[in-house]
């Protein structure tokens, strides 16, 4: 079993930054690749982004691409997550996940584990 716990969601003014955390615990981890999603009210769940533990390999939603830095420290079994350039729309819950098939990452019932998120509000 894997737990998942994120951190890191604020209040941000538009065009500001912020850094979102994952860390990862368990005694059998050894996931394939970690990413993050975002729900916001009334929407359904959205792909975020994903990378690949071993690789570092990185796949993002468009939405995103530009602006969003995923990345994962080995050690510390830590995923984040670097949002630059927040727009109103990057307004919602962002939770960490984890998979361990080779599946389309931006495929939700993909993976296996899922922390309780972590809320971010951008403010215009």
């Amino acid at each position: 079993q894997v737990q998942l716990v994120e951190s890191g969601g604020e209040l941000v003014q538009a065009g500001g930054s912020l850094r979102l955390s994952c860390v990862a615990s368990g005694r059998t981890f050894s996931s394939y690749a970690m990413g993050w999603f975002r729900q916001a009210p009334g929407k359904e769940r959205e792909f975020v982004a994903d990378i690949r533990w071993s690789s570092l390999n990185t796949y993002y939603a468009d939405s995103v691409k530009g602006r969003f830095t995923i990345s994962r420290d080995n050690a510390k079994k830590t995923v984040y997550l670097q949002m630059n350039k927040l727009k109103p729309e990057d307004t919602a819950v962002y939770y960490c996940a984890a998979r361990d098939r080779p599946v389309a990452p931006y495929v939700a019932e993909g993976y296996d584990y899922w922390g309780q998120g972590t809320q971010v509000t951008v403010s215009s």
